[in-house]
């Protein structure tokens, strides 16, 4: 039975189209949607149950693509591809918005001291790095090492660059309290971006040295390659630096308009709520619009690869996972 959503089911492929940006936000706007945080265990069992009997074609008689689309979606939001156990909660792509936005709208809270600073940006990057490693690909042993050094580059760069932006905003006579007071508060978004680089950088440094693996258009290995390394790594730098813009700036903006309306001057008990409503309206928005800047398959042409690349294939164009 045909539904005009939902198009013949294909496994482990996604029911938009990933050529263009509408796609992926479509399908990333899936991949982060929280109402699967609320999947049974008996539901999830279904759902690995009927994509096996698909891939087996022992399917039931009436099943619809639209049973298989949501049942493929249930077990990729919960089981991690490569090690077919269960991710946790807090660190799942559609656990990263609402476990996130608490952490969010604590650090843009208004006159922070430096332990607030040091115990958010340390509580955001220690949240960061267990979403990166719940969502490894862990297809291939990597060393514990590299993430810890990872996490601990960015707690390092993110503390240091909130507080060396804060002491230099205090001792900037030259600004009126108030207005030092507006400009700290946008001193979280330099922090979050910047260690957020590093230690995607940081983690991922040994793909520099021993490459990554390129294939053909029907997903074929034809090599491994730096070149399509440092591209990956370039798009995922990219991609880390501007997710923190909206989710950071948006709020920050959004309440120094609010804080000037008679509504909230009359009732300041409201300034939290509607700061963690921003935050969480930004964040479900971001998340899904950064990851979605560059195809999860990148291409590259094979004329810029490395010469033993070149000589194996005929192909114009070749394509990379240049992860999340």
């Amino acid at each position: 039975m045909a539904d005009s959503n939902y198009p013949p089911f294909v496994l482990g492929k996604s029911r938009f189209d990933q050529s263009t940006f509408l796609g992926r936000f479509r399908h990333f706007l899936d991949v982060t949607d929280p109402r699967t945080l609320f999947v049974s265990n008996a539901q999830l069992q279904d759902a690995i149950k009927l994509l096996d009997d698909y891939k087996n074609g022992q399917l039931p008689d009436g099943v619809t693509n639209e049973q298989l689309w949501k049942a493929q979606k249930i077990k990729q939001a919960i089981i991690h591809p490569d090690t077919n156990e269960k991710i946790l909660m807090p660190f799942r792509m559609s656990g990263f918005v609402p476990f996130g936005t608490p952490i969010v709208t604590g650090l843009l809270l208004p006159n922070q001291t430096i332990k607030t600073i040091i115990f958010w940006q340390w509580l955001n990057q220690s949240h960061n790095a267990g979403v990166n490693y719940a969502n490894r690909n862990a297809s291939k042993p990597t060393p514990t090492s590299e993430f810890i050094g990872g996490y601990t580059a960015a707690v390092t760069s993110a503390v240091g660059i909130a507080l060396g932006l804060t002491s230099v905003i205090k001792k900037a006579d030259r600004f009126s309290p108030a207005t030092r007071m507006a400009i700290q508060r946008f001193v979280p978004f330099p922090a979050v971006a910047s260690a957020s680089v590093c230690n995607v950088l940081f983690m991922r440094r040994s793909e520099l040295s021993r490459g990554i693996e390129v294939v053909d258009k029907d997903g074929n290995p034809v090599g491994t390659s730096k070149v399509a390394a440092k591209k990956a790594l370039f798009e995922m730098a990219c991609t880390r630096a501007f997710l923190p813009a909206p989710i950071l700036l948006i709020p920050t903006i959004a309440m120094q308009f609010m804080e000037k309306t008679k509504f909230l001057k009359a009732n300041p008990r409201f300034h939290l709520p509607l700061n963690a409503i921003f935050c969480t309206f930004s964040f479900g928005l971001a998340l899904p619009l950064a990851i979605s800047l560059f195809p999860q398959m990148s291409s590259i042409e094979t004329k810029d690869l490395e010469e033993n690349i070149r000589n194996q294939v005929k192909d114009k164009i070749l394509y990379y996972n240049k992860g999340l």
